[in-house]
C-alpha cells in the first residue's frame, strides 16, 4: 500500500515477541478470541492492521502488560505468516472456526502449544500438532511459503533485486525494532535517554544524531516525555532523509507530501526552529495531525496547505530552497511493519503507483529554486519506484533542469532497520 502517514507505519509498531515469551506457558482461550477477532477484521473485512491492532488494545483497557503483548504480537505474527499457515490448514481462511485453526497453527509452530494442550481448547481440536510440524517442514522448502509471500510478489522482488532478494525478502519479515528521535528543539539525545530512564524506558544511541533504539517493547506513548514533545517515534532510516535534503537554520523548505509529518517536524528541528517549512498533503484531515504534533513539538516554524487543486503547487514554483517528495509508494520497505501490505498489494495498484510517482516529479519539481535540492524518498526497495523513476525524470524536458548529486539504498538487512531510497537532486537552471 501507499505509506499510510496519518497512522504511520513509524508510530504504530507494537510487535512485543520477547513479552511474548513469557506467555507461552499460558494461552487462554478469551485472548485467543481477541486474536481470532482481529483477523477478521483483517483479513474478511479488510482494515490495516495497525488500526485493527490499536483499536482492539483499546477496547480491552484492563488486560495487562503480557496480555496485551500477546494479542498483538499473536496478530501480526499470523498476519505475517499468513500464506504458510493457511496452506498447513489447507483452505483459505475465512469464517471464525478456520481463525481459530490459524492461531492454532501459529502457537502450535511457536512452542506455545503442545499435543497435550491443544484437545483442553475446544475449538482447536481439530489440529494435530505432528501433522502441522511435519507440513510446515514441506512447505519451507519453497521460498513462497518459506516467507510467506504472494507468488507475483515474489517474482516481481527478484526480478527486481535478483540475487539481493532472498535475504531483503527475510529481513522483512523480522519484527522492527521501535526508534525514538530525541527533539532537538526541547532536549538532547543524551537528556531525553536519562529523562526517560526515570519513566522506566530502557534505550541505547544508535548513529551519531538522534535515534535511540527501546530496549524493551513498550507503549512509550504513554510517557510524560512524550506528552512534553520530547521525541517521536520514527524509524532510524527514516530519520536518514531530512538530513540528506540538507536543510539549514533560515530557509524555505517545502514537504509537497507530508502526510502527518513525521519527516516535516525533522526538518523543523534541524532548521532549529527558523525559517520556514510549508507542508503539503492532499488529505486535510493528515494536516490537522500534523498541526497537533508540531505544537506539541514546539515546531512552530511550520505551514500547512491542502493540496485541492494544481494551482496551491503552481503559485509555490522557483520559491524553494529545498523540496522534499516523499512519495506514496509500495511500501515494500517496511513490511515488517506492515505486513498485511503484501495481502492488499496487486500489480496494477504498484504501477499506477509508478505513475503518480512521475507525475509527483513532473508537477513538483520547478518549485524549487535555481540552485535549490530537492530529494525524491520512498520507503521501497523496487528500483522501478525509485532509480528508474529518478532516470526518467532526469531524461525527461522537466529534469533537464536538475544534476543528480548522490542516492542511497537503506537495506533492512543493513543495520536491521526499515528499508528506503532516497535521491539528492540540484536544480541548475
Amino acid at each position: 500500500m501507499h505509506k499510510r502517514k496519518g497512522y504511520g507505519f513509524e508510530e504504530r509498531a507494537v510487535a512485543l515477541p520477547a513479552v511474548m515469551a513469557a506467555t507461552a506457558l499460558t494461552v487462554r482461550p478469551l485472548l485467543v478470541r481477541i486474536v481470532v477477532q482481529a483477523l477478521q477484521a483483517i483479513f474478511v473485512e479488510g482494515h490495516h492492521a495497525d488500526k485493527v491492532v490499536e483499536q482492539v488494545l483499546r477496547q480491552n483497557p484492563k488486560a495487562g502488560r503480557r496480555d496485551r503483548a500477546f494479542i498483538a504480537e499473536t496478530t501480526y505474527e499470523i498476519v505475517r505468516y499468513f500464506r504458510l499457515y493457511s496452506a498447513i490448514l489447507g483452505v483459505e481462511p475465512k469464517t471464525g472456526e478456520h481463525f481459530w485453526q490459524l492461531v492454532g497453527v501459529h502457537l502450535i509452530l511457536r512452542g506455545y502449544l503442545s499435543a497435550e494442550k491443544v484437545p483442553l481448547i475446544a475449538e482447536l481440536r481439530a489440529l494435530h500438532p505432528d501433522h502441522v510440524r511435519q507440513r510446515a517442514q514441506q512447505l519451507a522448502r519453497e521460498r513462497v511459503y518459506r516467507e510467506s509471500i504472494p507468488d507475483w510478489l515474489d517474482a516481481l522482488g527478484q526480478n527486481q533485486l535478483g540475487d539481493r532478494w532472498e535475504e531483503t525478502l527475510s529481513w522483512l519479515n523480522r519484527p522492527a525494532p521501535i526508534v525514538l528521535r530525541a527533539n532537538r528543539l526541547k532536549i538532547s539525545r543524551e537528556a531525553l535517554q536519562s529523562r526517560l530512564k526515570t519513566e522506566g524506558v530502557e534505550v541505547r544511541p544508535h548513529g551519531t544524531a538522534d535515534a535511540l533504539v527501546l530496549m524493551r517493547r513498550q507503549n512509550v506513548f504513554q510517557t510524560r516525555a512524550f506528552r512534553e514533545g520530547l521525541f517521536e517515534v520514527q524509524d532510524y532510516s527514516s530519520q536518514q532523509v531530512a538530513p540528506f535534503l540538507e536543510p539549514l537554520p533560515g530557509m524555505r523548505v517545502v514537504d509537497a507530501c507530508a502526510g502527518g509529518g513525521g519527516k516535516t517536524l525533522h526538518l523543523a528541528a534541524l532548521m532549529e526552529g527558523k525559517g520556514t517549512i510549508i507542508a503539503l498533503d492532499t488529505l486535510p484531515w493528515k494536516l490537522n495531525e500534523l498541526r497537533a504534533r508540531a505544537r506539541r513539538a514546539a515546531a512552530h516554524n511550520i505551514e500547512t496547505r491542502c493540496i485541492d487543486g494544481a494551482k496551491v503547487i503552481k503559485r509555490l514554483y522557483h520559491s524553494a530552497d529545498r523540496l522534499l517528495l516523499d512519495v506514496p509508494c509500495s511500501g515494500l520497505g517496511v513490511l515488517r511493519r506492515n505486513p498485511d501490505a503484501k495481502w492488499k498489494l496487486t500489480p496494477d495498484f504498484i504501477e499506477n503507483l509508478c505513475q503518480t510517482q512521475q507525475h509527483i516529479l513532473q508537477s513538483y519539481s520547478p518549485i524549487v529554486k535555481v540552485g535549490g535540492l530537492m530529494v525524491y524518498a520512498t520507503c521501497s526497495l523496487l528500483p522501478m519506484e525509485n532509480e528508474q523513476q529518478v532516470r526518467s525524470f532526469l531524461n525527461s524536458p522537466s529534469g533537464q533542469n536538475f544534476t543528480l548529486c548522490a542516492e542511497r539504498t537503506l537495506w533492512p538487512q543493513d543495520e536491521g532497520f526499515d528499508g528506503f531510497y532516497m535521491a539528492l537532486l540540484r536544480r541548475e537552471r
